[in-house]
């Protein structure tokens, strides 16, 4: 419409007019390639030193070269480095799948934590405080989130049209897909950063661990991009069977810790230091439950009643109640029935936190104790941290959860892919850091992971296990933020070859 013909409309049409215009042109997208750069001073693990953060958007391509999502990234790069080539590079993934890139950022290895409590509470103000244990002050790290999960959006055509359900099923929304269109981001990633010749750790938590699995072998052997070392933080099972007895019998390391905390065992027992307790349930797990449960209803009567009185024992649980249960304990029920007597529930993915239900009765909690106070102090902390540290602004929503499902979890080869890029390349090592409190992903299924990873034992010194007493994000409790990152850091210097030390066996 021409100038002269908007004068000659009334005020009130002119209104409407510049209203429309501007929504149009200020509808809630996220921007398709993007940064903004922001200076930072840290003072971690005792060194004072300034960093760069720069936060960002960048398109993933289909076949055809066209923008079809856009991913965004926060990335942290040390100041005065005057080796960029030789400084390691952290690429850090979160899981659900569906789960932002929010809770390691923000709570484990990043420059800036959440203000909580020394046990991992909320508290008020909401924010975020330094981080004195950030590997940063040893690798740069960037922090990435997948379609639908913090500000990364599919993206329209030149259409206005989004891919069809199908279509983004099949390029997103699956471990296969997953993967093969991280990879190719990450290649242009570390082509636009200048990163090629860095030395490269990918680490995941929970469903993340899947994710960087199979990225290990999809960038070796895609991108040909060579990884030093790929770091599991309460890991799935990776594409690795855990059934039957198997996955019965490897509940119980965890219902002793968790009893062990609550004080719910016997006075022997809870007399014991849980770096004690453990070790001999696990030895009981292993020699003579998965046995027993492997006979079925064909058990012997002595041996059955054996096994549930030393399953009680160490479970903090009735005799009948496991009886009950033919020595298969669901861990719902677990979680509900524990505290029962004390009106307590007790978390899934950390079982130190507590929580009440309507009834007493039942065979499951009402709620997730430790995922509502989570999500208590998350959510403002990435909002304010995003906006008004790191001066991203934009209107659209931080999915700390996005739309991702259905997620199509046929073909989960990502345990023998990374044994594969293990073998394929002798600079690549893995570490598992698991919480002992951990209800969703147990500590000793993470073990059992380890131990099947590589089942000819020719690369088990490039294998490692780190236990804490925590949960499923066991950063959270102060403690294990200190030793957990210290472990990172140790993992990542000795992965790093020494001076002209060649990959070959």
């Amino acid at each position: 419409m021409k100038l002269s013909r908007i004068i000659s409309l009334p005020i009130t049409i002119i209104a409407i007019i510049i209203t429309t215009s501007s929504f149009a042109d200020n509808q809630r997208r996220i921007d398709v390639d993007s940064k903004v750069v922001t200076q930072h001073k840290a003072k971690i693990n005792g060194e004072r030193f300034s960093y760069t953060a720069t936060t960002g958007t960048q398109p993933v391509w289909d076949d055809k070269g066209d923008a079809v999502a856009t991913l965004q990234y926060t990335y942290y790069t040390r100041d005065k480095v005057d080796d960029r080539a030789s400084r390691p590079l952290l690429i850090s993934f979160n899981g659900g799948p569906g789960s932002a890139s929010v809770w390691m950022h923000l709570a484990y290895t990043g420059p800036r934590v959440l203000k909580i409590d020394d046990e991992g509470y909320p508290i008020q103000p909401y924010g975020v405080k330094d981080n004195p244990y950030s590997v940063l002050d040893i690798a740069d790290i960037v922090y990435v989130n997948p379609v639908n999960t913090g500000y990364s959006r599919v993206l329209e055509n030149d259409k206005g049209e989004l891919l069809s359900k199908t279509q983004q099923k099949e390029m997103f929304f699956g471990v296969k897909a997953d993967i093969k269109y991280l990879a190719e981001w990450l290649n242009t990633f570390v082509n636009r950063a200048e990163r090629w010749r860095s030395p490269k750790f990918l680490i995941g938590e929970s469903y993340g661990t899947t994710r960087v699995s199979g990225l290990a072998h999809e960038l070796q052997n895609s991108q040909w991009m060579y990884i030093n070392g790929v770091v599991l933080v309460s890991p799935t099972d990776i594409g690795i069977k855990r059934d039957g007895p198997i996955k019965a019998a490897n509940r119980l390391p965890y219902f002793a810790a968790t009893a062990w905390y609550h004080k719910a065992l016997s006075a022997d027992l809870q007399a014991k230091d849980l770096d004690d307790l453990l070790p001999e349930v696990e030895q009981f797990t292993v020699n003579e439950l998965i046995p027993a449960l492997a006979k079925g209803g064909f058990i012997e009567a002595d041996e059955k009643r054996r096994i549930i009185k030393k399953m009680a024992h160490y479970a903090g649980l009735s005799e009948k109640f496991v009886e009950q249960n033919n020595l298969d304990i669901p861990t719902q029920f677990f979680w509900k029935e524990l505290l029962r007597e004390r009106g307590q529930t007790v978390g899934r993915l950390d079982s130190r936190y507590l929580g009440i239900d309507k009834r007493d009765s039942g065979e499951s909690p009402d709620y997730w104790a430790e995922l509502t106070s989570w999500l208590h102090s998350f959510t403002p902390a990435i909002n304010h941290y995003l906006r008004e540290e790191l001066n991203y602004k934009t209107d659209v929503k931080y999915n700390l959860f996005g739309n991702v499902h259905p997620w199509d979890r046929t073909g989960n080869n990502t345990g023998e892919n990374l044994r594969l890029a293990m073998a394929q390349n002798p600079y690549l090592n893995v570490m598992i850091q698991s919480g002992y409190f951990d209800g969703a992903t147990n500590y000793f299924d993470a073990k059992y992971t380890l131990w099947q990873l590589d089942p000819s034992g020719k690369m088990k010194n490039r294998l490692s296990f780190k236990g804490y007493r925590s949960g499923h994000m066991m950063y959270l409790r102060h403690a294990d933020l200190k030793s957990s990152n210290n472990d990172l850091r140790d993992f990542i210097e000795q992965s790093l070859p020494k001076n002209g030390q060649a990959a070959k066996y």
